[in-house]
């Protein structure tokens, strides 16, 4: 097992899953700390890189496109403090980073884990009940209905009505977009009831509008996520919804949404005649040279390990 333990997080890599704990504490970016414990089976990895700097440097785990509904919320709009796969690494700790990196990327060769896009979610996404949001309103996802909430600064158009309710099966799409320096941001709900075109996020009783004033507002990207896994279109595709229903339930592959894909099956640990011929598949693939030598070899003695 490969473990790396930092004011940042904790991850740990068993061979199939690397498990990650945010750490705790003010400089923890509130989306990692409410989204809570992730369990990231091998076939939802395409890679893993240590970028070292002056003071440490950073590991990222990279995820196949579509695998994690969190990454299909933001959109790519996530800080690298906010994201939940990336680990701040100190400067003393370098080397484990390494190690752990080593280990991931040889797992990943052995097992040959495509590192293309998925067609439906291989992680759960957010626990529910989950809430988040900010700028004039709250947010909360009890798993069927959505429930958004007003404070004093919304418009009156929203006010006046009161706190909506929704269920999610009236959902056709949810859209998050963080605050942009002078730009609001929104978590915007289209809902097959609902007007061709929506008014602004502000006007919008089916829209949270966010002003970037807090960090916090990033935690309506949870929802925003929590939704997509439970949409029709969802379910149909991955089983969403009708399996875990946190993002660090389970192991292995338990961990995965229920009724998703199951492109890759590692094999059980004592299947010598499989790691054997692993073993000559890597040999073939150092000759044709898709593989470095450093490559055959970390992989080689990560075969020679399981058997």
């Amino acid at each position: 097992m490969a473990e790396i333990i930092q004011r940042d997080g904790t991850w740990t890599f068993d061979g199939r899953t690397v498990r990650i704990v945010p750490g705790r504490g003010k400089g923890i970016h509130p989306l990692r700390q409410e989204l809570g414990e992730c369990a990231v089976p091998l076939r939802a990895m395409a890679g893993i890189a240590f970028e070292p700097d002056r003071r440490g440097g950073r590991l990222r785990l990279r995820l196949r496109e579509g695998a994690c509904p969190v990454l299909r919320a933001a959109n790519g709009r996530l800080k690298d403090a906010a994201d939940p796969y990336q680990l701040a690494v100190e400067k003393d700790r370098s080397g484990v980073a390494e190690y752990f990196v080593e280990e991931v990327r040889s797992a990943l060769l052995i097992e040959q884990v495509p590192a293309g896009p998925v067609d439906g979610f291989l992680l759960p996404g957010p626990p529910v009940p989950v809430a988040g949001g900010g700028g004039d309103g709250t947010a909360s996802f009890d798993g069927k209905v959505i429930r958004l909430t007003w404070n004093w600064k919304a418009k009156e158009v929203k006010t006046s009505g009161g706190p909506v309710d929704f269920p999610v099966s009236e959902v056709t799409a949810v859209h998050w977009l963080p605050a942009i320096g002078l730009e609001n941001g929104h978590l915007r709900f289209v809902r097959n009831t609902g007007p061709a075109s929506a008014p602004a996020a502000a006007y919008d009783p089916y829209s949270l509008d966010l002003w970037g004033l807090s960090k916090k507002e990033y935690t309506a990207a949870l929802v925003a996520a929590a939704v997509l896994v439970r949409l029709p279109s969802a379910a149909a595709r991955t089983g969403a919804g009708t399996g875990a229903t946190g993002a660090g339930a389970g192991t292995g592959a338990e961990d995965v949404v229920e009724g998703a894909p199951a492109e890759i099956a590692p094999p059980p640990a004592d299947d010598h005649d499989v790691l054997l011929r692993r073993l000559r598949e890597l040999g073939e693939l150092r000759q044709a040279g898709i593989l470095t030598d450093d490559e055959f070899t970390a992989a080689k003695q990560a075969v020679l390990k399981r058997l």
